[in-house]
Parts: structure tokens; C-alpha cells; sequence
């Protein structure tokens, strides 16, 4: 399958989650096949985990999963990313802010999920998540019913 044809989405593939559990699939049975020299194999394993990647950070930028998910789920995707890369898949993340994010904590832009500490992990998920909750009570104070009842009370 070329990489055009891999681009194309058509209606009978499988969306979001299936699809991430149909690549998990494939990855598994393609390593347990003995087809060819390993190098081959090994290219083989590297386009699949690209492709699981790819998927990945889709589903970030449209919001079904949150970069601490991730980090928490430490799936066999996520091993040798970068946690900078990660973090730039969200969207409004550029390296400037993930520089600036990890430089808090602080963390290397190029350590990899797989060799994070659970203390690391931990540290990580909370200021994502804490993050995350400043715009959902945000949201909730901007909205009109939110505001009536303090005007009236003034």
C-alpha cells in the first residue's frame, strides 16, 4: 500500500479508537511473521509505528484524546517519542511553548515517554490536566447564565 492510498480515508476503515486497536492488530501480527532479512522487518515495524503515531496525534489535534492520556496510557506507540513531540501535537502547542512547559518542570525536550519516571509521568499529567481546567472554567464563567446572577446580586 502506497502512501497516497494510506492518506485516503474511505468509508468502510475503521474510525478513532477501532482504528487505533486494528494498527495495535497489525503491528503484532506483521513482528510475528519471519518474512524476509531483518532489515526488512525493522522497516517494516518503523512504518507501522509511524503510522500508529500519525493516527495518534490526529486524534489529539481534534480533541478525542489529551496529551496526558497518553503519557498516562504509555502505549507501545509512545515508547521512543519525544515528549516535546507529543506536546506539539496538541493543538495551539508550537516549540516554543513546549520548550517553555518543560523548561517548568523541567524536562529535556528530547526524553522519550519510555524512559519517563513514574514521578515524571505523574509531575507531567498534572500540569497538563491543570492546564486543561483553567479553559473548561473559563468557558463555564463566560457563559450568560453564569454571569446573570452575579449582576443581579450587585
Amino acid at each position: 500500500m502506497n502512501a497516497t492510498a494510506l492518506m485516503i480515508r474511505r468509508p468502510e476503515q475503521p474510525t478513532g479508537t477501532q482504528r487505533g486497536d486494528a494498527t495495535a492488530a497489525r503491528c503484532q501480527e506483521e513482528t510475528q511473521r519471519d518474512d524476509g532479512p531483518q532489515h526488512m522487518q525493522a522497516l517494516q515495524r518503523a512504518n507501522l509505528v509511524r503510522l500508529a503515531r500519525a493516527e495518534l496525534k490526529r486524534r489529539i489535534a481534534v480533541g478525542e484524546l489529551t496529551a496526558a492520556d497518553v503519557v498516562r496510557s504509555n502505549s507501545w506507540e509512545v515508547q521512543t517519542m519525544a515528549v516535546a513531540e507529543l506536546l506539539m501535537s496538541q493543538r495551539r502547542w508550537g516549540h516554543t511553548r513546549a520548550r517553555r512547559f518543560l523548561a517548568g518542570i523541567p524536562m529535556a525536550e528530547t526524553k522519550t515517554i519510555g524512559s519517563m519516571t513514574t514521578r515524571q509521568r505523574d509531575t507531567l499529567t498534572t500540569l497538563l490536566a491543570a492546564l486543561a481546567a483553567p479553559r473548561t472554567a473559563t468557558a463555564a464563567s463566560a457563559s450568560p447564565v453564569a454571569v446573570a446572577p452575579r449582576a443581579q446580586a450587585a
